[in-house]
């Protein structure tokens, strides 16, 4: 097949990319290159610069199957102080990938959507049939993408797989605890700075088991004939900030003291920071035969070792 992957030089599409050429599919990835990198694009992918905001992004795509869209801006924090960036990049750029796969006749869209949309979820493990109530405007912002998807599905036959995805960790990851740790440690190797009071506990999954979960679930997606179906993507366990804050400093052989900084009186790093989220992965592994292969923790400690051994290669 020939497929689109908007994202393709991030962190989820660029992996997503190489296994779907490993697979034998033909694949162009348009990026912007705002935080992904052209290195991180398969040599066999066709790359294409382009900003999703901008009229005109999708000349000289072609025809292609199916899109994948993994282009956003993943830094929930952001939402806290300008929410206008999740507007633009995160809801106007779904839309105009949207519009151009109707006016391209995509018949599957597949959306990287977030556990963020489930906010404080009052259910755990979390089915995908619970509320939709984001408490930041990131995990908004990913609501309403999946409500276009819906609609673009139901009126235009744009049939939409919306992957809630928790925390996916990994190399070349460049935003989230594991990363900001790392950084933080190579500043000052004796303390850590935490946001939040370090007992949030949520689900990670390494970014090797979240591409396969993609593509099993699209593979059963392409077989079905629904015009929208939400699935979440996640682990079975959780990890706490303390476990990564350990994790971190085992792979860089440090030992820390730990500081941490709450935002909010229960303990959170900032405003509209989840303190507590586990997905329900029943439905997922029932549908697409898929079950990941490490628990959180794992994911972690594989995920540190990773990105410490990535960002030193990467020192000049």
């Amino acid at each position: 097949m020939r497929v689109l992957v908007t994202g393709g030089a991030g962190f989820i599409g660029s992996h997503l990319v190489d296994k779907l050429v490993e697979l034998g599919h033909e694949v162009v990835v348009v990026d912007n290159l705002s935080t992904g990198r052209r290195e991180h694009v398969n040599p066999k992918a066709r790359l294409i610069v382009g900003d999703l905001k901008n009229a005109g992004w999708g000349d000289g795509v072609g025809r292609v199957d199916a899109v994948f869209h993994f282009a956003a801006n993943p830094e929930v924090r952001v939402s806290a102080t300008d929410p206008k960036i999740h507007f633009d990049e995160n809801v106007l750029a779904t839309f105009n990938v949207l519009e151009w796969s109707r006016k391209n006749d995509v018949e599957v869209f597949v959306f990287a959507s977030s556990s963020t949309v489930y906010g404080d979820a009052a259910v755990l493990p979390t089915p995908e049939e619970a509320p939709v109530a984001p408490i930041s405007v990131y995990g908004a912002a990913k609501a309403a993408g999946e409500v276009l998807c819906g609609t673009y599905g139901r009126l235009y036959g744009v049939r939409c797989l919306a992957l809630r995805y928790a925390n996916i960790v990994g190399p070349r990851l460049r935003h989230g605890a594991i990363y900001d740790f790392i950084v933080k440690l190579r500043r000052n190797p004796e303390v850590l700075e935490v946001l939040g009071d370090g007992t949030q506990t949520k689900s990670y999954l390494h970014v090797s088991d979240a591409v396969e979960a993609t593509v099993a679930a699209w593979r059963r997606f392409l077989e079905d004939r629904q015009p929208f179906l939400a699935l979440n993507v996640g682990n079975r366990d959780s990890a706490s900030v303390k476990d990564i804050a350990a994790a971190v400093a085992k792979a860089m052989g440090l030992s820390p003291k730990l500081v941490f900084k709450p935002a909010t009186p229960d303990g959170r790093g900032w405003p509209g920071d989840v303190k507590t989220m586990l997905l329900s992965i029943k439905k997922l592994e029932e549908y697409a035969f898929w079950t990941p292969r490490m628990g959180s923790k794992e994911a972690v400690e594989r995920a540190a070792l990773e990105l410490v051994k990535e960002l030193d290669a990467s020192v000049p």
